[in-house]
């Protein structure tokens, strides 16, 4: 794929090995938490802007799948010790979308996470992958990108 524009984007995907509830301790399902994310130096940064729709991916044996959405909540910062940290609003899911469910729907299946788990973070989602979890997680809307 040609480099990443921002029209390609109607969502940031933040990958994770832990559950919301080990991110932020007594994280609940269905609460919302502003919080911060590492993520990895790139021209994608430059693309992050404040109210795009994020989501939280955990990867890993127990429970991979999307387990919060939100939005971005301010624009990318850099961190003394971490380097560039994303703010994000997000609320964690009582259901959370198994990876399982993804990678058998036919939209969500080219996603560039499911094409490259090791991929750079974060990584993105097109308008038809987004509305696949959405669709699954019970939130048909997220922020003014989506379509």
């Amino acid at each position: 794929m040609a480099r990443l524009q921002h029209s390609d984007v109607a969502a940031w995907l933040l990958k994770s090995t832990r559950a919301p509830a080990e991110i932020d301790a007594g994280w609940a399902p269905g609460e919302e938490r502003e919080l911060t994310r590492c993520v990895r130096r790139s021209y994608r940064l430059e693309l992050v802007s404040p109210g795009q729709p994020v989501l939280l991916r955990i990867s890993g044996r127990a429970s991979p799948g999307v387990h919060a959405v939100g939005t971005v909540s301010a624009p990318v910062q850099e961190h003394e010790d971490d380097g560039p940290v994303l703010p994000v609003r997000l609320t964690s899911l009582p259901d959370p979308v198994p990876r399982g469910e993804l990678l058998a729907d036919p939209d969500f299946g080219s996603a560039e996470v499911l094409r490259m788990p090791a991929g750079s973070n974060p990584s993105w989602l097109s308008a038809a992958q987004l509305r696949a979890v959405l669709a699954r997680a019970g939130r048909p809307g997220l922020g003014p990108s989506v379509p």
